[in-house]
């Protein structure tokens, strides 16, 4: 059985790629194969890469405060890719107020600041869609 693939991806002008770093390592060590962008994303590239990479998850780490922007223009991309039975998370710097939002986005997994690594990779686990 091949390995869950994740894309990890930070999204827009976020310089704050530390914790991102630190779920990268977790998702590792958990024996996912982990795929990290690394700063300065665009939507289309996270949907190019995440297409091109053919993987199972794709998922946005976000300090700076513009994920519900990035996230409306990286949904239709992603759908225009066949992209929805995907399992989408996004993690950061995210407001209670902003979690529907994001569910009503595609958004399923929400890990705000201070998640357990624990709980993003049994949530990853629990949700992929059996290869």
């Amino acid at each position: 059985m091949k390995p869950i693939k994740v894309l990890l991806a930070k999204p827009g002008l976020d310089g704050h790629d530390q914790g991102a770093k630190i779920v990268v390592r977790a998702l590792m060590d958990a024996g996912f194969e982990v795929i990290y962008t690394g700063l300065r994303q665009t939507p289309e590239a996270v949907a190019r890469m995440s297409l091109e990479e053919d993987v199972d998850v794709i998922a946005l780490s976000s300090m700076a405060g513009s994920h519900l922007h990035f996230c409306q223009k990286l949904k239709p991309l992603l759908e225009a890719g066949g992209l929805t039975d995907k399992l989408w998370l996004i993690g950061g710097s995210l407001p209670q107020q902003d979690h529907a939002a994001l569910r009503g986005l595609g958004f399923k997994g929400i890990f705000p600041t201070g998640s357990k690594l624990d709980a993003i990779v049994d949530y990853i686990r629990q949700n992929v869609k059996a290869a």
